[in-house]
């Protein structure tokens, strides 16, 4: 396959916004779509309590490892983007970044062992977590980063499409029964494996390992900042999954998550789009193209309002006949968790646009950790006050109520920084 490799005088050249888009949208949009597919079948073969225990363990895994990638993916995204210009530089940096994600990695994991032992609940799933505990290590090796700081959508979306599509093959044949959870938890962290093992030898293409190249000092404060951000945006989005199977059951995990497995797909699509502005972004930043920029920022709303608004609408009116399609008669509680998630689709489209491709290009690190403080504190409170009552409709009131606090708090921010109002862009032309 051939990649974005460097001239003669070390140049990668860019491919257009809109090549780089549909890539990311294809290659976003599969890793919903893909497990879509099965999910309807899985729910079945599985049932909801099984289903529960999956998605619990795999909601913890996935807050530590959003532990372990703190600030990784923005700040690697945003120094391989600036450093694209020649490989030397860019092997400079990739080496300083992947051992600096190594130190948090590690970290990570250690914590996770230690609270396999002291937390009940997590002491009682400890053999898929032990697992989860490998997908944190080669979660470290997928080095995604890169590819998007460069721009090579090509490449990830190829790679991921064709890895995605065995996965699915394979599901239909190793889950044929409920003790067959174990095989649908394995088949996740095989499909992480295989993609890190084809990153690492594809990305010899661009970049040349060094250790004396290291250098993390100059990435350190921007890796915790933001990592600090994730983690306590985290409070009230993925760590919700791992909560509410602290406090409750299997079964409202399982609704809980057939609830928001939809929203996840359709916000998928619009995630596709930031991930591409990112590192366009940030490079018109650095060669001073503000009007440009701010162009950009306008049309990314006028996109998310035609985008979301409709798609909102038809999934709170079919909300129940899309929760029986998708997950079977036995997943009726499901639909109203579902129906007030879903207005965040809009919500976390413009905090995207906010902070991903306006607060983050511009390095305004601090605005988004206070952002994400008063974020999380509202968040931990939330939870402690309405999961525990109400269960799966409690991590959904949560969630909401807090996205929502984040978008003021961001818009109010991006007009401080940029000088762009909210409410004046849907007046401009784009």
């Amino acid at each position: 396959m051939q990649g974005l490799k460097a001239d003669n005088q070390g140049i990668i050249m860019r491919a257009s916004i809109k090549k780089n888009f549909a890539y990311s949208a294809v290659l976003t949009v599969s890793g919903y779509l893909f497990p879509l597919i099965t999910f309807p079948y899985v729910t079945r073969v599985l049932g909801v309590n099984n289903i529960g225990i999956c998605n619990f363990v795999l909601g913890t895994i996935g807050y530590f490892i959003i532990v372990a990638n703190l600030g990784m993916m923005t700040v690697a995204i945003r120094e391989t983007a600036a450093a694209a210009g020649n490989r030397e530089k860019l092997s400079k940096v990739f080496s300083s970044l992947l051992a600096l994600h190594l130190i948090s990695t590690l970290a990570a994991m250690a914590v996770l062992a230690v609270c396999i032992f002291l937390v009940p609940r997590f002491y009682e799933h400890r053999e898929l977590l032990w697992i989860g505990t490998g997908q944190i290590f080669f979660n470290f090796l997928t080095i995604e980063w890169l590819y998007k700081g460069i721009e090579n959508f090509r490449y990830i979306t190829v790679r991921s499409v064709a890895v995605r599509l065995v996965q699915v093959v394979l599901t239909f044949v190793v889950v044929r029964q409920p003790d067959d959870y174990v095989n649908y938890f394995l088949l996740q962290f095989i499909t992480v494996v295989i993609n890190a093992l084809i990153n690492i030898v594809y990305s010899r293409n661009f970049v040349s390992f060094s250790f004396k190249d290291i250098n993390v000092r100059p990435y350190l404060k921007s890796f915790l900042i933001l990592g600090l951000y994730s983690i306590l945006t985290s409070m009230y989005t993925t760590f919700n999954t791992m909560y509410l199977g602290i406090v409750s059951n299997n079964v409202e995990v399982a609704y809980y998550s057939v609830a928001t497995k939809l929203y996840t797909i359709i916000l998928a699509l619009f995630t596709a789009f930031t991930g591409v502005m990112l590192p366009r972004n940030s490079a018109l930043i650095a060669e001073g193209k503000i009007a440009e920029f701010r162009a950009m920022f306008v049309k990314s709303f006028k996109f998310l309002l035609v985008f979301a608004v409709p798609l909102i609408i038809l999934t709170e009116f079919f909300a129940p006949l899309i929760i029986r399609v998708i997950a079977g008669p036995s997943y009726e509680g499901a639909i109203l968790p579902m129906r007030l998630v879903m207005p965040l689709v809009f919500v976390i489209g413009a905090e995207q646009i906010l902070v991903i491709q306006t607060l983050m290009p511009l390095k305004k690190d601090k605005a988004i950790l206070f952002n994400s403080v008063i974020g999380a504190i509202l968040g931990i409170v939330l939870n402690i006050m309405l999961v525990p009552r109400l269960f799966s409709v409690g991590s959904a009131l949560v969630w909401i109520i807090c996205e929502l606090i984040s978008l003021v708090l961001s818009a109010a921010f991006v007009r401080r920084y940029a000088g762009i109002s909210f409410f004046e862009i849907f007046r401009k032309k784009c």
